[in-house]
């Protein structure tokens, strides 16, 4: 015998074989980050208003935090936000610290700086400290949910943030990126720069909407399909099949469809930690979806992962036993998923 065909209609063991059962950590970083986004934007005028009023002394920022009673932690996430500075690179920095930063005569740590045209000095007022990272600092997914006091660590990072690409230590650990300080007394120049990096987090981050993993991991397979299949597939986010059979108006939808040359191919994504209702739904029109579907000569596919999923086995299994392709949610299975595309709609 050649070569055997790859089998794409797997059934419920096979499929659980490859499934990742778990949300992927990048993944949970980027839902967490599509939240942060709205708050930074509501809150980007006061912040703004901040650093401009700032303008004679570099350290007066400390005291206006503290009089406007403007939430530290959310301060201080819009500058690793604008600095690109986040919790890999504050931990970095953490490990680091003591080899970058010099001390003076009182064993305290120090950097001086170039402000304005004039030289300063930071002292730091606690680090050194252990464990640092989004979280020790409140400006995790978590911590932002609640307002954060300005403390000294606090402090000695935003002071990092905003002055350390003015230091002599500038080429270590990037802290070439934390610059914006440098545009304080320059109100024009430092909201262009403030804006124009939020439009660009924005796109990172596919905006305020993408507020669900669900949404995400469709998200994860439109882009991983538009990367592999060439510019003769069609692939549509949230679309319908017409369909001969099918009465409702505008078509049979699915949360992505592919097209090419008058055929399509529905997929459904699911992906559920904790067991819920919605796959037993789907389970219940996966046979009459799928007839429906094959009448017209097109195709189902069904991206499905996540522990909660395979508590359900028997929707599982019917939607395996209802489906032309079944793969789980995993680089190596969209590719399979990609692969099974380019053989239906040659």
């Amino acid at each position: 015998m050649g070569n055997q065909m790859p089998k794409y209609n797997r059934n419920i063991d096979e499929l659980k074989s490859h499934a990742a059962l778990w949300w992927p950590e990048e993944l949970k970083e980027k839902n967490a980050k599509a939240n942060v986004i709205p708050l930074l934007l509501s809150t980007q005028e006061e912040f703004l208003s901040i650093i401009k009023l700032a303008k004679k002394d570099p350290f007066k920022v400390f005291d206006l935090i503290t009089t406007s009673e403007f939430p530290a932690n959310y301060f201080l996430k819009h500058l690793t936000v604008l600095a690109d500075y986040g919790g890999e690179k504050i931990q970095r920095l953490g490990n680091e610290f003591e080899d970058i930063f010099p001390k003076d005569k009182n064993n305290a740590y120090y950097f001086e700086f170039t402000w304005n045209k004039q030289d300063f000095t930071y002292q730091f007022e606690e680090f050194p400290i252990k464990g640092m990272g989004n979280k020790k600092f409140k400006i995790d997914g978590e911590g932002l949910t609640k307002e954060v006091e300005l403390d000294n660590k606090t402090k000695d990072l935003i002071a990092i943030l905003l002055y350390a690409a003015a230091s002599d230590v500038h080429d270590k650990a990037e802290l070439d990126l934390c610059e914006i300080g440098g545009l304080i007394g320059e109100p024009e120049k430092l909201e262009s720069y403030v804006r124009n990096k939020y439009i660009v987090v924005s796109r990172i981050t596919g905006g305020a909407t993408a507020n669900s993993l669900g949404q995400l991991a469709q998200s994860e397979i439109v882009e991983f399909l538009t990367k592999s299949l060439d510019n003769s597939y069609e692939i549509i986010r949230n679309g319908y099949i017409n369909l001969s059979g099918y009465d409702k108006d505008g078509g049979m939808p699915f949360d992505i469809v592919v097209n090419k040359k008058g055929k399509s191919i529905g997929i459904e994504v699911s992906f559920q930690v904790t067991t819920n209702s919605t796959i037993e739904r789907k389970s219940g029109q996966a046979a009459g979806r799928l007839n429906l579907v094959h009448k017209d000569g097109h195709h189902i596919a069904y991206v499905i992962d996540g522990a909660g999923n395979f508590q359900r086995s028997s929707a599982i299994s019917t939607l395996c036993d209802n489906s032309d392709c079944t793969v789980a949610y995993t680089t190596a299975e969209f590719e399979v998923l990609s692969n099974w595309i380019k053989s239906v709609l040659k």
